[in-house]
């Protein structure tokens, strides 16, 4: 675990390298793609997981956005996101059980010019977290029922995008930091004190932009790499910290030139399970698949 923390923290540092540029040079980045970035991309996982997940024939991020501004040159855009996560357990009749419904409301404002190579964006989201199902939370044995019981939360989350272009590496870098707080419906006090209500994001983002070509006519990102560290801040203690209050999670993704809208995707996750009512399993797991293409000019 001390090594995935090493790794990031050096992904991290990659923000201040490079140098400085020339605004005329300086690919212009739209809100929207900022946004794009920060709120994930739609994915599909093969079923190759390696690590410590149930067995699935694949998991499904569905993450589709409508914008809501008054041109392309606004600073202020408001995005609904309707997203859905599903697996698909590798069981009889393979039974898709309790998705992650995750809608959510989002405004960015960008504060400064769209042409630059030092752009701040702030954002602001409400969001619900729910499975749709409305059973009792705990068995009679007093296990979680993962099948049929009910888990809803509420959240909302406000924070800080940075976006800079390395003309050294010919790539754009994103650093965001963020507050997540889980407001209300969680069942009892018991949840409440084992799913950490209070969260810290932070995530570093470089997509490399190819050379144009005769075969990469466009200006899509070819290669990117994210790292991101979530830290569950509730009863933080520096003195007794646990590797249980982090989430680390890094994504390579590979965008051939042969492929339109689509790339390859590797990822290696560690900490809580992101899906509803899974939170009290802890993942440590290696995946691969197809995720849509993002950062394009």
């Amino acid at each position: 675990m001390k090594k995935w923390l090493l790794s990031i923290a050096i992904l991290f540092s990659f923000l201040h390298l490079g140098e400085g540029q020339n605004e005329e040079t300086v690919p212009v980045i739209e809100l929207s793609a900022i946004s794009q970035i920060n709120e994930g991309n739609s994915y599909i996982t093969f079923p190759a997981d390696i690590g410590n997940i149930e067995d699935l024939w694949f998991e499904a991020n569905v993450n589709p956005e409508f914008y809501l501004r008054q041109s392309k040159n606004s600073r202020l855009m408001g995005v609904i996101v309707p997203q859905i996560i599903i697996r698909m357990f590798q069981e009889e009749s393979y039974p898709v059980w309790t998705p992650s419904y995750m809608p959510h409301v989002a405004a960015y404002y960008r504060l400064n010019n769209r042409v630059g190579n030092n752009i701040f964006t702030l954002f602001g989201k409400i969001a619900h977290h729910s499975n749709g199902q409305d059973g009792d939370f705990y068995l009679e044995n007093g296990e979680i029922n993962l099948k049929s019981g009910n888990f809803s939360t509420n959240y909302f989350e406000a924070g800080l995008i940075n976006t800079r272009f390395k003309g050294r590496f010919n790539a754009h870098q994103f650093f965001k930091t963020s507050l997540e707080v889980h407001v209300d419906g969680l069942p009892d006090k018991k949840v409440e004190e084992t799913f950490g209500l209070v969260r810290w994001h932070n995530a570093f983002s470089v997509f490399k932009l190819p050379e144009k070509s005769r075969f990469n006519e466009t200006n899509k990102a070819s290669f990117s790499l994210k790292g991101e560290i979530t830290l569950l801040m509730d009863d933080w203690d520096f003195n007794n910290f646990s590797l249980n209050s982090v989430n680390l999670k890094l994504t390579a993704f590979y965008h051939p030139f042969f492929l339109e809208e689509i790339g390859f995707f590797v990822q290696l996750y560690s900490g809580m399970d992101y899906y509803n009512i899974y939170y009290t399993h802890h993942l440590e797991i290696v995946r691969f698949g197809l995720m849509t293409d993002k950062l394009r000019f």
